[in-house]
């Protein structure tokens, strides 16, 4: 028996439409590379982020070390390191889950930050409720830096972990905004949206040019750095930006050379686990102390929220 996505109605369109075609063959290939890496190595060893020296982390969802080191303007050299996972949660689990970091504060517009357990940091402050930008479907970073400030005044004593989701999609540039339209609709199955495709299925399945998607990507990087760079002005002590995991734009994966969009979990191509660290800024060291969580259970979403904010930053169920 074929699978639901081959039903009648997808077989239709995939036979109309070669690009479909040629997509479907490219997912498939996608997915044997991962079932390879997971078979040779079923997680990356990736540098432990809260055993590093710093004071401040500021993390750049989705943001590829060569686009990096193109773009930032600060002038310390950038080092490069080897995530633990190749999407959010896979950072996330390796680096937090099961752990105590009562001397950190975690402040985060990640929708995957709710899966940790509460107690992991002293205090977390997630803006996926009262920050969230229903126009573009994310937390803009300037948000993100105000919410920051505000934990660095209230807790002028604890480290500070910054989880921008920029320059992760969707994009907030001139030429993001003009990328905005609705995609194809394959009806995969029961557990992909059905309403949209996301802008590396678009890619994938010869919606659009990679031209255009590589513009608004560093776009997106552009706008959150310039926040990043007004933030650390504010910040004391060591400050040190770096990013969870890469991105694939079109890069052709291994053993099975087929194109690699996005970042698929248990992918663990180079363009997706090798990442930047930066220390950007060293100023007068602040005194770090651990105490209690005080959580106070401001972090809570509803599941559906957490699901809807998911899957418009483009995450499958």
């Amino acid at each position: 028996m074929l699978p639901s996505r081959y039903n009648r109605e997808n077989l239709r369109r995939l036979t109309d439409n070669p690009g479909l075609v040629l997509g479907e063959l490219n997912r498939i290939g996608c997915e044997l590379n991962k079932a390879y890496h997971r078979r040779r190595q079923p997680r990356p060893s990736g540098v432990d982020v809260m055993a590093e020296d710093w004071d401040n982390l500021l993390i750049l969802d989705g943001c590829r070390y060569d686009m990096y080191c193109e773009h930032t303007s600060f002038e310390r050299p950038v080092d490069r390191r080897r995530s633990a996972g190749s999407d959010s949660w896979e950072f996330l689990e390796a680096n937090f889950a099961g752990r105590q970091f009562h001397d950190t504060v975690y402040v985060t517009a990640n929708p995957h930050a709710y899966r940790l357990s509460e107690g992991v940091f002293h205090h977390r402050r997630n803006l996926l409720d009262d920050a969230w930008d229903p126009d573009v479907g994310t937390v803009r970073p300037a948000e993100m830096a105000a919410a920051t400030r505000e934990a660095h005044r209230r807790f002028p004593d604890k480290r500070l972990l910054v989880h921008f989701m920029q320059p992760h999609f969707p994009f907030l540039g001139e030429t993001g905004r003009r990328l905005d339209e609705p995609g194809i609709d394959l009806h995969m199955d029961d557990e992909e949206r059905s309403d949209s495709l996301d802008v590396w299925d678009k890619l994938r399945y010869g919606e659009l040019d990679r031209a255009p998607v590589w513009e608004a990507y560093r776009e997106n990087l552009d706008i959150v750095l310039d926040t990043v760079r007004s933030l650390d002005a504010d910040l004391d002590g060591k400050t040190v930006v770096s990013t969870d995991h890469g991105n694939l734009v079109g890069d052709r994966l291994r053993p099975i050379p087929v194109r690699g969009y996005g970042h698929p979990r248990g992918l663990y191509a180079p363009q997706l686990i090798e990442v930047p660290w930066q220390v950007v800024s060293v100023d007068d060291r602040r005194t770090i102390r651990s105490e209690q969580p005080v959580e106070a259970g401001e972090d809570s979403l509803s599941d559906d929220v957490v699901e809807d904010r998911l899957q418009n930053l483009g995450y499958k169920a």
